[in-house]
C-alpha cells in the first residue's frame, strides 16, 4: 500500500473512531472521561491532517528545511538568573 491509501485507512478509523466517541458520549454524558477522550480525538486527527501535509511535500519532491545549530557554547551569563529544573534557585532551598 502505498503513504496515501495508509493514510486514508487511518482517516476512516478515525472516522470511525469518531463515531463511536460519539455514541458513547451520548450513552455516558460528557464527563471527564468522556471529554478526554474526545480530545485524544482530535490530537490524532490533527497529527493525521499534518502527516498528509508531510506526505504531499514527499511527494511533490519538496524537503523540509534544515535548520543549522552552532556547536559554539552558549554564553554562561545567560543563565546567571535561572532556575535548576526541578531544584529551584540556587540561593534559594527548595520547599
Amino acid at each position: 500500500m502505498s503513504v496515501h491509501d495508509e493514510l486514508a485507512t487511518v482517516q476512516r478509523c478515525l472516522e470511525d473512531l469518531n463515531r463511536s466517541v460519539n455514541r458513547l458520549e451520548q450513552q455516558m454524558g460528557g464527563g471527564i472521561d468522556v471529554r478526554r477522550v474526545r480530545a485524544d480525538c482530535d490530537h490524532l486527527r490533527a497529527s493525521v491532517a499534518l502527516l498528509r501535509e508531510v506526505a504531499s511535500g514527499h511527494a511533490s519532491g519538496r524537503r523540509p528545511d534544515l535548520v543549522t545549530i552552532s556547536d559554539t557554547p552558549y554564553d554562561v551569563a545567560l543563565w546567571t538568573d535561572s532556575d535548576d529544573e526541578g531544584l529551584g534557585a540556587r540561593d534559594r532551598r527548595a520547599p
